[in-house]
């Protein structure tokens, strides 16, 4: 039982990676939400930066997405481990920007913590 919410909660976070990435090229203004001050969301240079990390959040979470459709729980579980670097960097690139706490800790680390907690659930299963 345990292992079925863990996949579905994997399931669901790699489908929000992939909805966020595709936000870098119809919302590219949403980057402000990211957490770092002074975002120049209006500058072309900003725009291609985000939609780099907007093509680094669709490959990631459509990679998580062959994953759970295609391996085991325990790869899955692995997989979920080794991609929550991506929002622990996120965090610490937003801290040393001087972005909010609330978005460094309860955005990004938070994420991470979250996708490392089911990794390990499904490493288990």
């Amino acid at each position: 039982m345990i292992a079925t919410v863990a996949t579905v909660v994997a399931g669901l976070i790699a489908a929000a990676v992939v909805v966020m990435g595709t936000g870098a090229f119809w919302a590219p203004g949403g980057a402000a939400g990211f957490g770092i001050p002074g975002t120049p969301v209006e500058d072309r240079a900003f725009r291609s930066w985000a939609q780099v990390k907007g093509n680094r959040d669709i490959g990631a979470g459509l990679l998580l997405l062959v994953v759970l459709v295609g391996g085991s729980p325990q790869l899955l579980g692995a997989a979920m481990i080794a991609a929550a670097v991506m929002p622990v960097c996120d965090a610490v690139t937003v801290a040393r920007a001087g972005g909010p706490r609330a978005t460094v800790y309860g955005v990004h680390a938070a994420t991470a913590a979250v996708m490392v907690l089911v990794g390990l659930v499904l490493l288990v299963a």
